[in-house]
């Protein structure tokens, strides 16, 4: 059940968790792991996604899917990203993957990337309603952790099924729904259909009262939270790539979505300090040559539409060391 708002930002109950707020960070592929959810959550995100985890993996015990299910230091809610094709290896992973104790289980229907696709995942399993019922009712009547699913709006324009899918995760026992407002086909090109989102909230309505609706596609600013929230009424948003080097947009969101002074926007030495400190977080987890190779995609996006950044960018790319991190941001006025 959806805590009755006073305001656009207000709690969210998801099954038997409440969320202290409706601003989160959604589940990114090579960006949300546990230091960058840390910083996100410094700066307001109410809920964080890891990474999208492969279910066969978890089942096989691959080295690489344990560091993505880690929660980081106080983050006392987190939800863990699985997917798959069908309900085989959710069948064999459950058991590990809950020694994680994610707060809630999350099943990936939206990723438009041909490689997950090809295995009948992702965008797949739009396609494969009764997989998705039957993946979704194994997790609920195996443990008690809430399911969300997050899907797009279908495989193309010729094929909107979100109301499908939307029905298989339901009645299989979701808790929360959230769906990026493009298809497939579209990946993350043209402009979101948040039209869509609204109805998705309408018909969730009618059928299953008090299941929170989340939406994301195209949020890279406060406003477009709050027109995205009052729009469509849905019950919160997902800040995707509009976060990406902009943590401070939680922030700012949040203050709008509250009636409250927005911050101005980031100087730069507040990214400078920024990027220091998620590359220090980052090289305590993973080692500091893995970390500033880590830390270059992040630092571009960090700097993007700052005056005379290039030269910083450039320099990043060679870095090797924090103390380069250190070197090449001082060539940048405050």
């Amino acid at each position: 059940m959806t805590e009755q708002p006073s305001s656009l930002y207000h709690p969210v109950r998801i099954g038997s968790v409440l969320i202290p707020g409706n601003i989160f960070l959604a589940p990114l592929a090579g960006y949300t792991d546990r230091t960058f959810r840390s910083v996100c959550r410094s700066f307001g995100a109410d809920f964080t996604y890891s990474e999208m985890v492969s279910a066969e993996g978890v089942a096989r015990e691959s080295e690489k899917t344990d560091p993505l299910m880690r929660r980081a230091a106080g983050e006392e809610l987190f939800a863990i990203q699985i997917f798959m094709g069908d309900v085989d290896p959710v069948k064999r992973c459950l058991e590990r993957l809950l020694t994680f104790s994610p707060t809630i289980i999350d099943i990936n229907c939206g990723c438009p990337v041909p490689k997950v696709v090809k295995i009948g995942a992702g965008s797949q399993l739009m396609r494969t309603p009764a997989s998705l019922y039957e993946i979704v009712s194994y997790i609920t009547a195996n443990c008690d952790v809430p399911v969300s699913v997050k899907f797009r709006l279908g495989w193309d324009q010729d094929a909107i099924s979100w109301e499908k899918t939307a029905a298989a995760a339901l009645e299989g026992g979701a808790s929360m729904l959230t769906m990026h407002a493009r298809t497939r086909a579209q990946g993350y090109a043209g402009t979101a259909d948040w039209s869509q989102l609204k109805n998705l909230k309408l018909w969730t309505s009618g059928h299953f009262s008090q299941i929170p609706i989340f939406g994301s596609g195209d949020l890279f600013t406060a406003e477009d939270a709050k027109n995205m929230l009052s729009q469509t009424e849905i019950d919160g948003v997902m800040f995707a790539r509009g976060a990406i080097g902009n943590p401070f947009i939680f922030r700012e969101a949040k203050a709008l979505l509250q009636g409250k002074p927005v911050p101005p926007p980031p100087s730069v030495m507040e990214r400078k300090q920024t990027i220091k400190l998620h590359l220090e977080q980052l090289a305590a987890d993973i080692g500091e040559a893995p970390a500033c190779r880590e830390m270059r995609k992040h630092v571009c996006a960090y700097l993007k539409g700052i005056p005379f950044a290039g030269q910083v960018k450039q320099s990043v790319v060679q870095a090797s060391t924090i103390t380069d991190y250190e070197q090449a941001l001082a060539q940048l006025p405050d």
